[in-house]
């Protein structure tokens, strides 16, 4: 029997890059305090989190669902004023925005995938 490999294929390695986006984009909105004069590298986290989604996570079939997705987080999140809404309203403005800057690198990356699969027909 074969040695078993320990390295993290590059599916779960993106399942794992998109769990952690999510979480830290929660755990930043809800908790925005804890992060103190580290907000550069939070937001260069979920970043990076992103650009490893949008490499290894979405395939070319899930590409135009998942542009769509993203196309609506960004739009909504920057439209609407959630900081009018009683108690929770500055929570929901981070989270959102903390989502579209880690779902935005990702889309980024799939638009430009999209394109360049279009371009080879």
């Amino acid at each position: 029997m074969a040695p078993r490999s320990s390295s993290i294929s590059p599916e779960k390695a993106g399942h794992y890059a998109f769990i952690a986006g999510v979480f830290l984009a929660l755990f930043l909105g809800l908790f925005p305090d804890t992060i103190g004069d580290y907000k550069e590298y939070t937001s260069f986290a979920l970043i990076v989190l992103g650009l490893a989604v949008g490499f290894l996570n979405i395939t070319s079939k899930e590409s135009h669902r998942f542009l769509v997705a993203a196309l609506a987080i960004s739009m909504g999140s920057s439209i609407i004023t959630l900081q009018v809404v009683p108690f929770v309203g500055g929570f929901l403005s981070i989270i959102f925005t903390n989502i579209s800057l880690f779902v935005t690198p990702a889309a980024l990356v799939v638009a430009i995938k999209t394109i360049y699969h279009l371009a080879e027909k």
